[in-house]
């Protein structure tokens, strides 16, 4: 009959820990700590290789591209902050991957694919 433990239905209330939001967590987590953010682009190298849902691929190939710009992005706002630019380019790729993982997180808690993942904007 109907096992409600067996259900694949996500529940109407809480918090679902899918593994896009684990990858945003950590990444929103790298704020504090320094270091999440590098378990989250592993995560999502290995697990954007796995069979998943497709609502799922669009939220890895945009959180892997959010790191590696991000990566990039700082880099040159390390160098440059000699010439006191820097800081101002290290702030906006602060916000920068602030917002796209939350834009992320909000609809992986939905279950929904992002509209366009090779986006640089959100």
């Amino acid at each position: 009959m109907n096992d409600p433990s067996r259900s694949t239905d996500r529940p109407v209330t809480g918090f679902d820990f899918n593994r896009p939001t684990i990858i945003a967590l950590l990444y929103l987590a790298s704020f504090i700590t320094g270091i999440t953010a590098v378990i989250g682009i592993v995560l999502a190298h290995i697990w954007a290789n796995e069979p998943g849902e497709a609502w799922g691929q669009s939220h890895y190939r945009y959180l892997i591209r959010t790191f590696w710009l991000a990566l990039a992005a700082g880099a040159v706002g390390v160098v440059l902050t000699i010439v006191l630019v820097g800081f101002a380019i290290l702030f906006a790729v602060t916000l920068w991957v602030a917002v796209r993982s939350v834009v992320s997180l909000v609809k992986a808690q939905k279950r929904e694919p992002l509209a366009d993942p090779a986006t640089l904007l959100f």
